[in-house]
């Protein structure tokens, strides 16, 4: 595999992830899309827990026919990528229901920002000066984000609460990512993608046992599709960042933030403000820039 496939599997899976996002925001009380379709509400919890059956079940079988160490081999950053995503995916969720759907997506994308301050952290890594520069641009479109509400008094507002959460959620999925750079040359796809449902069964089912909506009718497959892309979208994204040098991918998935931007405006009559716009193009500018210029430098 070379940086062809692994730009190809970074945009396809952003695309899948797309899909998701979508239908979690539906069942997240943004039903009145369809007319004359009602849909009930979920928690973000329950719609990990269902997606995780899915996926759990689908990573098993591959799993066993490949004749894989069900466990893996890496066991220590397999449990931290499971349940680092296991809680970014939750929060994600929840962010996704209470914010924009470009918004939750972009503050979602400052994971690999997370991921290269954490190299610095665990891994000894040493940052370029300019990425720091980046860093810091980029958590500025954060900023902007949550100071609109003083600067357009209230219009389009947002909860800072869950803009706050959105970069909780951004941050675990940066520990995420560097578990799965980490298990690169030790556990397959398959594998890394396991962890996440084999964690996040338990922990949301237990959760259910307090606070169930019982899915019905069109609900159902809603629910399937949630698993099904993600899983597609998760194993995608594994084999875009072991199919070549994660510089070389990692700007193809920040497509997403404009898909997330047209699906808002076009299909939920999302009408974001200039300055959210501004907030959004600042954080994506910054999150590239910062891939580019890393990729620039190991060349």
């Amino acid at each position: 595999m070379g940086t062809s496939n692994g730009i190809q599997y970074i945009i396809l899976s952003g695309l899948s992830f797309l899909v998701v996002n979508f239908m979690v925001k539906i069942l997240g009380g943004n039903s009145t899309l369809f007319e004359g379709m009602e849909f009930q509400k979920y928690g973000a919890h329950e719609l990990v827990f269902f997606r995780s059956i899915i996926s759990f079940t689908i990573s098993a079988y591959i799993v066993k026919k490949r004749n894989l160490p069900f466990f893996g081999n890496n066991k220590k950053w397999l449990l931290v990528r499971g349940m680092a995503g296991v809680t970014a995916l939750t929060i994600f969720f929840f962010t996704l229901q209470n914010l924009p759907l470009a918004i939750a997506a972009t503050v979602q994308y400052l994971s690999p920002i997370f991921t290269v301050i954490l190299t610095v952290m665990v891994l000894k890594e040493k940052v370029l000066k300019a990425q720091w520069i980046f860093i810091i641009s980029a958590f500025s479109g954060v900023v902007l984000i949550g100071v609109n509400n003083l600067i357009n008094d209230g219009e389009m507002a947002l909860d800072t609460t869950w803009l706050l959460l959105g970069v909780v959620s951004a941050f675990f999925a940066g520990i995420a990512y560097l578990a799965i750079i980490k298990l690169k040359h030790t556990d397959s796809p398959i594998n890394i993608v396991m962890y996440f449902p084999m964690l996040a069964l338990p922990i949301t089912g237990v959760w259910c046992l307090y606070d169930f909506v019982m899915p019905k009718g069109w609900e159902w497959f809603i629910l399937l599709f949630i698993g099904i892309f993600t899983q597609i979208a998760q194993i995608l994204m594994t084999k875009a960042l072991h199919a070549t040098d994660t510089a070389r991918v990692v700007p193809f998935k920040y497509l997403g933030a404009i898909y997330a931007l047209l699906v808002g405006w076009f299909v939920f009559d999302e009408r974001l403000n200039f300055i959210l716009i501004l907030g959004i193009a600042l954080i994506v500018f910054s999150v590239v820039a910062n891939a580019l210029y890393q990729y620039k430098a190991k060349d």
